[in-house]
């Protein structure tokens, strides 16, 4: 087989770049190691910048997302028993996120894939990057007892931290950096309405608490947990019962409880991997980088990565200008690093550090007391929580 480009990752990064090259007359193939209902079983953040959902509608794939999806216009901090609102729409002059889960996003990627006949192949068992430093690189990939073979011009890692394109760069060339957090998140899925419309973060000596939403009938809530305790350890009621201790009364008494539909812990950590290019390959979301969870930023720079790639490869091949394949590792890098800082950020004011010396928490504390009272402060959290420009 022979393609312009190849795409390692049938996640949301893959689909989404796929068919918008799709659109303009670009041909791709995405391999994926997994069955389609494997991907569509993962739990995933929901919340959506500005410029991601812009995106979903310029690939023809947010028809839905614009009908089911829920516009946000601000959300809470909770703190010593009170909340505070942090008015995204006031603070950025009008913008907002837009909460739609990532299953469900995924699933429109894929529909639109197949309503377009684009080629997406399942169960690719051992893919393998080949030549990528060459001006003719190809994957191979197992399909049964056979290799098969796809030559391209570009080859795109998106298969995440775990996948083999960034494996594919030499040591001497790849330079990593790495934070790892001292807990994690426990998270649990249940078929409840929210306690809240808007999505509340808590701040609690015991622990940060999330309260987020899938919909009005479902509902994601999280707690932080020690990197040593398992899903086993907490039956629902102990998560309930946990849950409501680190959020404000008038809240905790709102909560309506329910068994969980699925529960599972995330450990938290930073993670970037320079170059985004070698040869000719490109990584992209995950298997470059990967941010705590705690700003939504994780899916929304993975979107970044492709907003850069897509138009880079539109130029190229429309208009014979390689600019923007040759700065897309600077050009998504800034980017990614201010995703890295705004992350690093949220998850330090909020959350309860094991080894905190007195000093740190007051420090911690008064972080929390500038934001609170500074509209410059909370202009700078709106705009990176809302997404800084492409």
């Amino acid at each position: 087989m022979k393609v312009q480009v190849g795409i390692i990752g049938g996640g949301p990064s893959g689909l989404l770049l796929s068919q918008l090259l799709h659109l303009k007359g670009i041909d791709t193939v995405v391999l994926e190691k997994h069955s389609r209902e494997y991907v569509l079983g993962r739990i995933r953040a929901g919340v959506l910048e500005h410029g991601f959902a812009e995106l979903m509608r310029e690939a023809q794939c947010g028809e839905r997302m614009d009908r089911e999806g829920e516009i946000h216009e601000g959300f809470f901090i909770a703190h010593d028993g009170v909340k505070d609102r942090v008015d995204l729409h006031k603070y950025t002059g009008g913008n907002s996120v837009v909460v739609y889960g990532q299953t469900e996003l995924t699933r429109d990627l894929y529909d639109a894939r197949e309503k377009a006949g684009g080629k997406v192949i399942h169960n690719a068992e051992n893919v393998q990057p080949h030549d990528i430093d060459s001006d003719a690189p190809y994957l191979t990939y197992r399909e049964g007892d056979e290799t098969r073979r796809i030559d391209c011009d570009y080859i795109i890692g998106a298969d995440g931290f775990h996948g083999v394109s960034r494996k594919s760069i030499p040591k001497d060339v790849l330079r990593e950096y790495e934070k790892v957090y001292p807990f994690g998140w426990l998270g649990m899925l249940s078929r409840t309405k929210p306690v809240s419309p808007e999505l509340i973060y808590a701040k609690h000596e015991r622990g940060f608490a999330l309260c987020s939403l899938r919909s009005q009938v479902l509902s994601r809530y999280y707690i932080q947990v020690p990197l040593t305790d398992t899903v086993e350890d907490w039956s629902d009621d102990a998560f309930w019962d946990e849950l409501k201790r680190r959020l404000p009364a008038e809240v905790a008494e709102g909560l309506i409880t329910g068994p969980s539909i699925e529960k599972s812990i995330a450990p938290l950590r930073s993670f970037v991997a320079e170059p985004m290019r070698y040869g000719n390959m490109f990584l992209a979301g995950d298997a470059a980088h990967i941010v705590p969870p705690t700003g939504a930023r994780g899916l929304n720079s993975a979107a970044s990565d492709i907003y850069y790639l897509y138009h880079a490869l539109v130029d190229h091949y429309q208009k014979g200008d390689d600019a923007g394949l040759d700065n897309y590792s600077a050009k998504a890098l800034a980017r990614v690093w201010k995703a890295q800082r705004f992350s690093w950020w949220m998850t330090t004011l909020l959350h309860t550090f094991p080894d905190k010396i007195p000093y740190d928490q007051r420090l911690q504390q008064t972080d929390l007391e500038y934001l609170l009272s500074s509209d410059a402060a909370m202009a700078s959290l709106a705009e990176n929580y809302v997404g800084l420009p492409f």
